[in-house]
């Protein structure tokens, strides 16, 4: 259903994986990778998006490299360069938008899980047509989103046993995004560990808890974006 393809940006050539509906056209989503890469779970996520009609863009945020790691992760989230980042998210997002099947033109959404899910709410901050945003479990220690500049509505999933992206945080995320002003809902599921959306990690992996907040995902960018 996917195909790989080149996009550009201030910092140059890259590579994304695109999924596109049978049907040829619908809204526009960027996926954004976990720390692991462009890796098959994430170009499946975005395969489910397209089956549900929607184009999908995942950008490669590591240029080709990936890992099954913790340890080897871990390092290329590090060493991830944050300004780079920005322009391949601003890339993408002008890239999905100048697709002809892509409708509406003015906005797309957008989802990340685990690191992804901080880079979603960067991206969101750093452009405008980023009208629906979905955090998973969303972290990262450089990365610090301008949430004043947020446009339309987010949307979160969190675990009840996540130490990484903790309740605490998640409440202290809440409160900021309720002070200023922007909508904003957010489900934690219990009993859950970090990363309980990668079905390719069964030790983490909840099947329940997924398939309530992939329902929920997809009703919400089929509101937000008409």
């Amino acid at each position: 259903m996917g195909e790989m393809i080149c996009f550009t940006s201030e910092s140059g050539e890259h590579q994304a994986y695109l999924a596109t509906p049978a049907g040829g056209s619908g809204p526009g989503i960027i996926v954004l990778q976990e720390w692991w890469g462009l890796v098959p779970h994430i170009k499946d996520v975005s395969d489910r998006f397209a089956r549900e009609g929607f184009v999908a863009l995942a950008p490669d945020l590591y240029d080709g490299e990936s890992t099954t790691e913790p340890d080897d992760a871990a390092t290329l989230m590090q060493a991830l360069h944050i300004g780079e980042t920005e322009h391949k998210l601003r890339g993408a997002v002008e890239t999905l938008l100048a697709l002809p099947g892509v409708s509406p033109k003015d906005a797309v959404g957008i989802v990340g899980f685990c690191m992804g899910g901080q880079l979603a709410m960067f991206a969101a901050g750093n452009n405008p047509a980023i009208k629906a945003t979905v955090n998973f479990y969303g972290i990262h220690p450089k990365v610090q989103p301008s949430y004043r500049d947020i446009q339309g509505e987010v949307q979160g999933f969190f675990a009840e046993r996540d130490h990484m992206a903790s309740p605490e945080a998640v409440k202290a995320l809440s409160v900021e995004l309720t002070t200023l002003e922007i909508p904003h809902e957010f489900k934690t599921y219990p009993g859950t560990d970090h990363a309980f959306f990668n079905d390719a990690r069964p030790e983490v992996y909840n099947p329940e808890a997924a398939k309530d907040a992939w329902q929920r995902m997809v009703e919400f960018f089929r509101g937000c974006l008409k």
